[in-house]
């Protein structure tokens, strides 16, 4: 089994938080796959800014406010 280090995003409203998960690979026809603990880290994050729960979130990943850009 072998490791890959990504970042997943996860938007919610106006916040995108970006998540640090290993992508694991192996023999099977599931890979690459998250593991469970990842897999909820991002539930958490995403629970997290649905709350607007911003300090909670950044505890787990780097979230970034978006923002409208206007032209004139």
């Amino acid at each position: 089994m072998t490791k890959h280090r990504r970042v997943k995003l996860v938007q919610e409203g106006r916040y995108v938080a970006e998540v640090e998960v290993d992508l694991l690979e192996d023999e099977t026809g599931w890979s690459p796959y998250l593991s469970p603990e990842d897999a909820y880290k991002l539930d958490d994050v995403r629970n997290a800014l649905r709350r607007g729960d911003i300090k909670s979130a950044s505890g787990l990943a780097r979230v970034f406010e978006l923002r409208p850009v206007t032209t004139q």
